[in-house]
This record gives structure tokens, C-alpha cells and sequence, in this order.
């Protein structure tokens, strides 16, 4: 049986990477995970802390996102599935770049995102194969693809 690698992408002040981790291996999918990091201190300042102070905030995010792009891109690329989630809280421009990267690569892509969001997110969800509005719709998405 294949083993399939599923990207994480997009909000990081939730469970909803938890529960879709805890419900695969529950389930005993034949799934491995791989996330950007989603400690948010550490992923804004790794720029700064490995290659040196900046002082303007602007430098600092170029580094950031530069260092981060590293993880974020090679997993992305090698993953068979990606699976963005949109919250309700923050501006999630990586998460909508995630998803527009994923669909360039022609990476299956799940969203996930309340209800109150589908308007906002109209063309990203026209770009996604399912449109999942919990984690445990997310798992059941990834049960049918990788045993059915």
C-alpha cells in the first residue's frame, strides 16, 4: 500500500493540525505529515537570528521568508496532498500563497475554512478537489484517497 505524504499549510493559533494527525492515526492511514513551523516567534525571527540582525522590518521579513521558503516549498513540492487552512483571526497571505504554489504544481489541495469564509475564498476554493469546513471532514477525505 502506497504511503502518501500530506502538507499542512496555513493557521497556526488552532488544534485543527492535531486533530487531523490524531484522526489519521487513528484511523491507521497510511499517511505522513509535514507542516511550515508553526511556532510564530521563531518562524519571524529565524531570518534575523541565523543571518544577522536587521534594522528595518522589512529586511528582517525578506530574510524570514526567505529561510522559511527553504521547508516550505521543498515539502510542499513533495507532498501528495496539501491541505490549507484559513482562520478566522489573522490575514493568512502564506496560507492563500501555499495553496496558489500548490495549484501550480498541480498538487491535490484540500481547503479548510468555516462556513463565513466562502465568500472570501471563492477562487482558492475553486482551485481546491474538496472543501472541508472541520478537521474531521479532512480525515475522512484523506481515508477515502489512501485506502478506499
Amino acid at each position: 500500500m502506497k504511503r502518501w505524504t500530506v502538507y499542512l499549510s496555513g493557521e497556526i493559533h488552532s488544534d485543527w493540525r492535531d486533530r487531523i494527525v490524531k484522526g489519521s492515526v487513528d484511523a491507521d492511514l497510511p499517511i505522513d505529515f509535514s507542516s511550515p513551523v508553526t511556532d510564530h516567534g521563531a518562524s519571524d525571527d529565524c531570518g534575523v537570528s541565523i543571518l544577522g540582525a536587521e534594522d528595518k522590518g522589512f529586511w528582517k521579513d525578506h530574510k524570514g521568508a526567505g529561510v522559511n521558503a527553504i521547508r516550505t516549498r521543498s515539502l510542499l513540492r513533495n507532498a501528495d496532498v496539501v491541505v490549507v487552512r484559513f482562520g478566522d483571526k489573522y490575514r493568512q497571505w502564506n496560507a492563500a500563497f501555499d495553496a496558489g504554489l500548490a495549484s501550480a504544481l498541480g498538487k491535490p489541495l484540500i481547503t479548510l475554512h468555516d462556513a463565513d469564509l466562502t465568500h472570501a475564498l471563492k477562487e482558492v476554493d475553486a482551485a481546491a478537489s474538496a472543501v472541508a469546513q472541520t478537521p474531521e471532514q479532512v480525515v475522512e477525505v484523506l481515508r477515502y484517497v489512501t485506502t478506499a
